[in-house]
């Protein structure tokens, strides 16, 4: 008679503890879903936009290198969304205005 308590016992405190940890991986999933993004960084995610659309006049040896160097952020900050005339991918220009967008 005892025995067949205590493996009812045991099936009970098993399944708390199963959900118990199934609780704790959704709180971990929503958490990392929610986690907020970090900034886009110019020298790997700005940059290589640039670089593919504008080589070889803003960039080193181009005609206006010397004016607009592409390959520097504060070039970029201070053009702003004018740039978006020869950006059109969305997905481009959504992380310019992510990066022209941080303090």
């Amino acid at each position: 008679m005892l025995l067949p308590a205590l493996i009812a016992l045991s099936f009970t405190t098993c399944g708390r503890t199963q959900s118990g940890s199934s609780q704790a991986l959704n709180l971990a999933t929503s958490a990392s879903l929610v986690a907020p993004t970090t900034k886009p960084d110019f020298a790997t995610q700005i940059k290589p936009i640039f670089e593919a659309r504008c080589q070889p006049c803003h960039f080193p040896g181009g005609k206006v290198y010397d004016r607009m160097p592409f390959d520097r952020p504060e070039t970029i900050t201070r053009l702003g969304t004018k740039l978006f005339t020869r950006i059109k991918d969305q997905n481009e220009q959504r992380l310019i205005r992510e990066f022209l967008g941080q303090p």
